[in-house]
């Protein structure tokens, strides 16, 4: 299982451009890539999905122990004939000071090389200089090799090698040229993602072309070779016999989803039945619903005109049909959005309307208490680790809402608290991890089955 580390100095810096270049160039070359990344991150994934030809999957120290961390990357490295792991923001960057959560401490622990990627920007010398600082902070970490980034020309190229060749023993793996062909254009929370741009595979196949040209990609396979072995994963869990029928949105305005959670979904018994709230009229019979974040602001027009879906799924949730949502599905199902001046009915399930602001409101990791409320949630007091990052807020929010969690860390529906709970429906912005011995996703697909059995009316189409 061969597998190399990519990060970098600081964010920004074209880790995310390079890891989707290598790994379809890889593939273009009949190679089996898997890519993971550190972090709470959706819309990188799928841009590595389609880049990789298979699910990302994202290993993350807030929300994840470390023995899952290592399970989870043994279980799918082990189909690939190499991974590559992206990490987020710069390689000693973390929230605990002495860096165990950080990209390094991942790369060490699982045990692998690094490549550091370099906005070579309005640097020439002075790359030796922070090579050796950061190869003398932490000697425990191994340096497979160094890749220049937005490099100017052949001669600031010349001098960028010259002064690494002088004063360090990195080697340099390759370039990237400043090509505007190679950026990916970015919104308010990030990339675009892949699953609502339709020249994704075009731009994919450009930047491909370039590493392929301009990095050393015998070189990189060299150096993921000399990876350590991970642990061997644990043996998957038996699925129920009892298969169940659970409806997902995922289209343009839907699609933050993690791939290990849609995993477990399917582990739990679920059978996915994707639903397109832009285009599909009605909600098919289903046994349960989940809708994730994404973007509904901007597609709060074609919403709204989809009045026939919006009105099934309030009526089945009327009915009893439970419904797990988060962020922009807390937003689909409230009364309205509103951004830019404009305005559009959404479920109306919730009387509160979600306004779109210029700012974050709540942005980062989170940790929240349950309350004991809800039918598929852990017991009163589970600390429950999250993540958000939402621009909207809920106004106008009438009544005394039942809510889910008290905020500890974060921010939250109020800064107080998060996860509506309205007969078998929880909407938060708060982002949970689904899988695990906390997540949600076991309860509310055993809470799901025992609604079908028990009230028909709740899942007929």
């Amino acid at each position: 299982m061969a597998h190399v580390y990519i990060s970098a100095a600081h964010k920004s810096s074209g880790k995310t451009t390079l890891t989707l270049g290598l790994a379809r160039a890889l593939r273009n070359r009949g190679r089996q890539v898997q890519v993971f990344k550190k972090g709470p991150d959706y819309i990188d994934p799928v841009w590595h999905s389609h880049a990789a030809g298979r699910p990302c999957y994202n290993l993350d120290f807030h929300m994840m122990r470390q023995a899952e961390i290592e399970d989870l990357f043994a279980r799918h490295a082990s189909h690939a004939e190499i991974s590559l792991i992206e990490g987020n923001k710069g390689l000693y960057d973390g929230m605990d000071l002495e860096g165990s959560d950080s990209n390094a401490g991942l790369a060490k622990l699982l045990q692998a090389p690094v490549v550091l990627v370099i906005d070579c920007q309005g640097i020439t010398r002075g790359i030796a200089p922070l090579l050796i600082g950061y190869q003398a902070f932490d000697p425990a970490i191994r340096f497979g090799g160094v890749i220049l980034n937005k490099v100017a020309g052949p001669r600031h190229e010349q001098k960028l090698r010259a002064a690494i060749e002088r004063y360090t023993d990195f080697k340099v793996l390759g370039s990237l040229p400043r090509d505007g062909r190679l950026e990916i254009v970015e919104r308010h929370i990030g990339l675009i993602p892949g699953n609502e741009s339709a020249e994704a595979e075009a731009k994919i196949e450009v930047i491909a072309a370039q590493v392929s040209e301009r990095i050393d990609l015998d070189a990189l396979i060299e150096i993921a070779q000399q990876a350590a072995q991970p642990k061997p994963p644990a043996a998957p869990a038996a699925s129920p016999a009892a298969p169940i029928r659970i409806g997902i949105l995922r289209d343009r305005a839907f699609g933050f989803y993690y791939n290990e959670d849609l995993d477990a979904l399917r582990e739990a018994g679920a059978e996915l039945v994707p639903i397109d709230a832009l285009s599909d009229a009605r909600l098919p019979a289903v046994d349960g619903l989940v809708i994730g974040g994404g973007f509904p602001e901007v597609f709060m027009a074609e919403l709204a005109a989809n009045s026939g879906l919006r009105a099934d799924i309030r009526r089945a949730a009327e009915a009893g049909l439970p419904i797990y949502a988060e962020c922009g599905g807390l937003m689909y199902l409230s009364r309205s959005i509103h951004w830019q001046g404009r305005q559009a009915e959404m479920v109306g399930l919730f009387a509160g309307d979600a306004v779109m602001g210029a700012r974050p409101v709540g942005r980062g990791y989170a940790e929240l208490v349950a309350t004991g409320q809800g039918a598929y949630l852990p017991a009163a007091g589970t600390r429950l680790p999250a993540h958000e990052f939402h621009y909207s807020h809920l106004e106008n929010l009438s009544g005394d809402p039942t809510y889910a969690y008290d905020v500890s860390r974060g921010h939250g529906i109020d800064g107080r608290h998060d996860g509506i709970v309205y007969k078998n429906v929880l909407a938060s912005y708060c982002h949970f991890r689904g899988a695990g011995p906390n997540g949600w996703i076991g309860r509310f697909v055993e809470h799901a089955r025992r609604i079908a059995r028990n009230n028909p009316a709740a899942h007929a189409a």
